[in-house]
């Protein structure tokens, strides 16, 4: 029962997370198009304000969610090593604890990141991140 609710988070916070780059990438880069700089710039800011109270946080959430998930799934190695899950299982994660730790140095210590300072890698990584959670039960 515990793991179903975690689950559960994992995935709302995810849709948070994964949402907002969906949103940020396919549209509201796009408001440069119609608005002039100066309107694109307060209409953006005037976003971002709401999105800086809850996405990183969403994104806190979904990695420590599935931190435990990884623990609880992930099984013993076999002698023949990793099966297919647990590799494709651990690219995930790895990709996610990325995204995480780039998000706690922005958000708790304002560290900003040095290269990748758009939202399209992350966008790409949640792209691949999806891919690879569906990926992970094909064998």
């Amino acid at each position: 029962m515990t793991y179903t609710i975690i689950h559960t988070i994992h995935i709302f916070s995810v849709f948070i997370y994964g949402g907002f780059l969906f949103v940020d990438i396919l549209f509201l880069s796009k408001m440069k198009q119609t608005l002039s700089e100066e309107e694109h710039k307060v209409a953006r800011e005037a976003i971002m304000i709401h999105v800086r109270k809850v996405v990183p946080y969403a994104l806190m959430v979904a990695v420590a969610s599935g931190i435990y998930m990884f623990l609880n799934v992930f099984g013993k190695i076999s002698e023949d090593g990793m099966s297919y899950f647990q590799i494709t299982l651990s690219i995930k994660a790895f990709l996610g604890l990325w995204l995480g730790f780039r998000g706690v140095n922005q958000k708790l210590f304002g560290i900003n990141p040095w290269i990748f300072k758009r939202h399209t890698f992350p966008f790409l990584l949640v792209i691949i991140i999806i891919f690879l959670s569906q990926a992970m039960y094909l064998s």
